[in-house]
């Protein structure tokens, strides 16, 4: 649906410029537009590089895993039918922590992962009877779990403390202060975690799937 709506929106854009007489100007804007998108992933590879080594180094060095033992009791609170000892644990917790500081893309592999094996510990719920020993009813096929909802909710939420991507921004496009984004990021969120946290313990209440 995106595609069409943004093919949509280019040739609304297209035959407006040609119908005004703009067709000129259109072209020099296509090819600024793609000067600048050159430039500005040149930018974005050097601070993605920068911070991915940073977090590598992080996990390599054991920092990563004492971070997301701290973040057990969240975990917790957020997950409670998650088992403790259960691999997705610290996928969760390593995409929480590179979304915190920033890293969106050094969060991806690590939400892909965690993804993939909340997947398997449904069909092994799926495959058992401890669902129905616990009194949920057995999950169907392609649902996602409630922690899977409950990971996608947070993660889309994310709290970021260093807002990495939108400093790179501002700097590659001339901002006179580019880390003045820092306070406001975290107010808005802080509120949106906040609200992502609320709305999934409500809807967790009484086993609603």
């Amino acid at each position: 649906m995106l595609n069409y709506i943004w093919a949509f929106m280019i040739m609304i854009g297209i035959l407006w410029a040609i119908i005004h007489g703009r067709a000129a100007a259109l072209t020099q804007g296509l090819l600024d537009s793609a000067a600048d998108a050159v430039s500005l992933c040149i930018t974005m590879l050097g601070v993605v590089s920068m911070w991915s080594g940073i977090l590598k180094i992080g996990e390599r060095s054991g920092l990563v895993d004492r971070l997301a033992g701290r973040m057990e009791p969240v975990l917790h609170f957020l997950f409670p039918d998650l088992p403790r000892e259960h691999p997705a644990r610290r996928s969760i917790a390593v995409n929480m922590i590179a979304n915190i500081l920033g890293l969106g893309w050094a969060a991806t592999p690590a939400g892909l992962q965690a993804m993939k094996e909340l997947k398997e510990l449904e069909e092994e719920r799926g495959a058992g009877k401890s669902v129905a020993a616990r009194g949920m009813p057995a999950p169907l096929p392609g649902t996602a779990s409630r922690e899977m909802c409950t990971f996608l909710i947070i993660n889309i939420s994310s709290l970021q403390l260093i807002p990495v991507n939108m400093i790179a921004y501002r700097g590659q496009y001339g901002s006179a202060a580019p880390a003045a984004i820092v306070g406001p990021a975290i107010a808005a969120t802080a509120v949106s975690t906040l609200t992502a946290v609320l709305f999934c313990r409500f809807m967790c209440r009484g086993g609603r799937r």
